[in-house]
């Protein structure tokens, strides 16, 4: 038996039970359309919001990583173009060599291959004074007052760290200036000293054994060794990038919205809200129809 009653209209409380609900729907639907995501917020689905949060962390991290990565790529950069030019002027230093060691050339000769060679060795050590990179250096100074030393440097979320060799070549202009009898130092503002007497023994000596092949060999070494970090460098970032791009392709998939299928949701929920509303409106017009049965 249905209840016609003034104090309890039944029909309206569905109504507005329903249109309500149609409401929560409907303000739900509109946030994922202006948000983009599934999962705005852990009010949306708590335990995919938790998983999403540590996704980013992850990603914020790597992406940290990589920027310290780049910077080593800067200094590697820096250590590798310089050991580039060092390997050029060791390899000019030869032919000097060979001249400044020959017997039978005249003395007035030798002074100039001397003085050309001086100036190739200043020009060695102004190349490891300009190594640095950002305050840091892998070559060390000529002045000896910095050796070149290994690096550090974060490469992955969970801070484990790469290992970048250092290419010491503070002693290399000295070296040079050995193999003509020479006593090389630069001091740390900057000025060169050269003592000793240059001689043509000293040059020939230093071709004929094994002291020449030793420096030629070692800046060679560093070469191949300073390669070989730039490419695990390379490789390290490269590795974290598709990292990052498979964490945020599962972070999409875990709490992007459709799009597609939320629009047409949202155009169902409003026509719904509409019906609603004229529900509504009918169930409480519905007890005015008693006021006709007290007419006269």
């Amino acid at each position: 038996m249905s209840l016609n009653s003034v104090n309890t209209n039944i029909g309206a409380q569905v109504a507005l039970a329903s249109l309500n609900h149609t409401n929560t729907e409907l303000q739900a639907s509109q946030k994922r359309i202006s948000t983009g995501l599934r999962v705005a917020d852990a009010t949306d689905d708590g335990g995919a919001y938790a998983i999403a949060q540590r996704v980013r962390s992850d990603v914020g991290a790597l992406t940290s990583a990589n920027e310290q990565l780049g910077n080593a790529k800067g200094l590697v950069g820096t250590a590798s173009s310089a050991l580039t030019k060092l390997s050029d002027s060791v390899n000019t230093a030869k032919g000097l060599l060979v001249k400044i060691g020959d017997a039978s050339l005249p003395q007035d000769q030798r002074d100039q291959y001397v003085a050309s060679y001086k100036s190739l060795v200043s020009q060695v050590a102004d190349t490891v004074d300009g190594s640095t990179y950002n305050g840091q250096t892998l070559l060390g100074k000529a002045s000896g007052a910095v050796a070149g030393a290994g690096k550090s440097v974060v490469s992955s979320e969970d801070g484990n760290s790469l290992s970048i060799s250092g290419a010491d070549s503070s002693g290399l202009a000295s070296t040079l200036a050995g193999l003509i009898g020479l006593t090389f130092s630069r001091s740390a503002a900057g000025a060169d000293t050269f003592s000793g007497t240059a001689a043509q023994t000293a040059a020939s000596a230093a071709l004929s054994g094994t002291t020449f092949s030793a420096a030629q060999k070692g800046v060679s070494d560093q070469l191949n060794q300073i390669g070989a970090d730039s490419n695990r460098l390379d490789a390290t970032i490269s590795r974290n990038n598709d990292k990052i791009d498979s964490l945020n392709a599962g972070l999409g998939a875990l709490i992007d919205t459709d799009l597609s299928k939320e629009s047409a949701k949202l155009q169902a929920l409003q026509i719904k809200q509409q019906l609603g509303t004229q529900a509504l409106s009918m169930a409480n017009q519905a007890p005015s129809s008693l006021v006709s049965l007290f007419r006269g």
